[in-house]
């Protein structure tokens, strides 16, 4: 069983940035894929940027050159550094862990691009 907790959320205005970090307790062996999604208002929820046990990441178009994902193994946490933010950016962002057949999230965080 994995727990996950979000935080880092908040208000910011176009241009500006924020930085989500995601604490996994809980036992993470062998491999695994952790991600972060968003969910817009009226919108399916959608990949942002993921990145595998192995460190290789992916990134969704619409993020590409301005997010950034990293794990960090000592502390189990996984941060989204998110710059140039622009208003479509609105979401609820969940941090996901996906290993064998299962899949984990957390309670999500908002972040809100506005002036």
């Amino acid at each position: 069983q994995v727990q996950l907790v979000e935080s880092g959320g908040g208000l910011v205005q176009p241009g500006g940035s924020l930085r989500l970090s995601c604490a996994a307790s809980g036992s993470l062996l062998g491999i695994y894929v952790m991600g972060w999604y968003r969910q817009a208002p009226g919108k399916q929820r959608e990949l942002a940027a993921s990145v595998t046990s192995l460190g290789s990441t992916n990134y969704a178009d619409s993020v590409k050159g301005r997010f950034t994902i990293s794990r960090d193994h000592a502390k189990n946490t996984l941060d989204l550094q998110m710059n140039n933010l622009e208003p479509e950016d609105t979401a609820v962002y969940y941090c996901n862990v996906r290993q064998g057949p299962f899949s984990y999230w957390g309670q999500g965080t908002q972040v809100t691009v506005s002036r």
